[in-house]
């Protein structure tokens, strides 16, 4: 079963790309837009539709395997749902004690479900609507980084991608978490570009970037080090002198309002902590009931090298991993992508441009290393945030692949191959399966 979907996720999502690419190239950017939107809808519309009965057949309930941060979220919304009928909140905010990252996305459900009726149904084709856009704004972020054709394709690639259909069909904060970071780039990229701005275009980002805290602490933090990073290092080309400085000062103002105090509290316990979560998290992945004996020898020195790559598809029968099979070949294709996006930022590098494309690069490039250092490295759930834009990056690349480059994807097809077939076998030693 789980060979079958990893095929169709792999299968569709190449061959669709490359139809698509040529059928959609010379439309109109309106009609792209909307073709765009409503093609993304329907594929993620038919998912949360199927996976809601399918995961009540495997699993009894329309949560997934070994559910246990899904159905957490689900009755922490519950919880919230009835203290807003009764006006008691307070009991909520009083019993997460500080923990911003815990509150957002339990905050959302329980506002939801007051309207609803607490439905999942209703949860999960909002999430659909999410990451259908999510495609739109991709594309005119890439557009206006690297133009019309780059943006046209990582529009594609955002829509058909399995890892990114796959949470609209899951009750936890991904979808969420995502669509909130690309708004954030896309309006901030929007501000530094554009020659107009006003009140509501410099506050939005910040609120944004602010909101992401509320999710997953991290991800905030890294937002603000985008932020800043390419207001101070970013070429002429994309903000001048004079709006650079006006915007420094405006906003170092209002992130040490809207972003200070307890939250930068939270991100600098979690910064310190990083080493020593990591390494407990790998020494339960050891001793845990069907946990992996060769696990305690990951960390931050094995994941840093291939953060762009991993995590390589889960390909055989692994007690208790039914989740990561299911989601095989969309970590497939991630792994085929990477060779793009590698290629996209080498030449990035190598003709001196990064500072032209400084804000999806340091967003990217931060957040991967945050992640690579921390105990969620090889966790693909945790990837999310960072792929629409290595999606972007992997747009460029193929855009910019040449006769005498495209051996050197040949030679990725190969060391890919290669890469799964020695991590399943990592996956059976390391249970004694082999």
């Amino acid at each position: 079963m789980f060979w079958v979907f990893g095929i169709v996720e792999v299968v569709s999502f190449f061959y669709f790309s490359n139809q698509l690419t040529r059928k959609w190239a010379n439309v109109s950017e309106k009609r792209y837009i909307k073709k765009l939107f409503q093609t993304a809808l329907i594929i993620r519309l038919v998912w949360v539709v199927f996976s809601y009965f399918f995961y009540i057949a495997m699993t009894g309930k329309p949560f997934e395997w070994s559910v246990g941060d899904a159905i957490g979220y689900h009755e922490s919304g519950l919880w919230i749902a009835d203290l807003l009928k009764v006006g008691k909140l307070h009991l909520f905010i009083d019993d997460m004690k500080g923990r911003y990252s815990d509150m957002g996305y339990s905050l959302y459900l329980g506002f939801l479900y007051v309207v609803t009726g607490k439905s999942i149904f209703i949860t999960r084709i909002l999430k659909a609507i999410y990451s259908a856009y999510t495609c739109v704004l991709i594309y005119q972020l890439s557009k206006r980084n690297f133009g019309e054709e780059t943006g046209r394709m990582t529009g594609i690639f955002c829509m058909l991608m399995p890892n990114l259909i796959f949470y609209t069909g899951l009750h936890l904060k991904e979808v969420e978490m995502v669509f909130l970071t690309v708004v954030f780039l896309e309006r901030t990229d929007k501000l530094f570009r554009g020659e107009k701005y006003s009140f509501s275009t410099l506050i939005l980002p910040l609120l944004i970037a602010g909101s992401l805290f509320f999710f997953r602490t991290v991800l905030g933090a890294t937002a603000i080090f985008a932020l800043f990073t390419t207001l101070i290092f970013s070429s002429d080309k994309v903000l001048g002198m004079g709006k650079r400085t006006m915007l420094i000062v405006w906003v170092l103002g209002a992130a040490g309002y809207f972003i200070g105090g307890k939250l930068a509290s939270e991100v600098e316990s979690v910064w310190a902590a990083r080493s020593e979560n990591q390494q407990k998290s790998m020494e339960f992945r050891t001793t845990r009931q069907n946990g992996n004996k060769f696990a305690k020898y990951a960390g931050g020195a094995v994941f840093a090298p291939m953060i762009f790559v991993i995590p390589f598809p889960t390909i055989v029968n692994t007690p208790g991993q039914e989740n990561q099979q299911l989601i095989n070949g969309g970590n497939y294709v991630k792994n085929i992508m990477a060779f793009f996006c590698l290629f996209a930022l080498f030449l990035i590098i190598k003709t001196k441009r990064w500072r032209d494309y400084l804000l999806i690069g340091s967003f990217t490039l931060g957040y991967l290393i945050v992640l690579a250092l921390s105990a969620f490295g090889q966790s693909e759930r945790f990837h999310q945030p960072a792929l629409p834009f290595i999606l972007i990056l992997s747009a460029y690349g193929v855009t910019q692949l040449t006769k005498k480059t495209k051996k050197y994807y040949r030679w990725w097809l190969v060391l890919i191959f290669v890469a799964i077939v020695g991590w399943s076998w990592f996956k059976l030693a390391g249970r004694g399966l082999t």
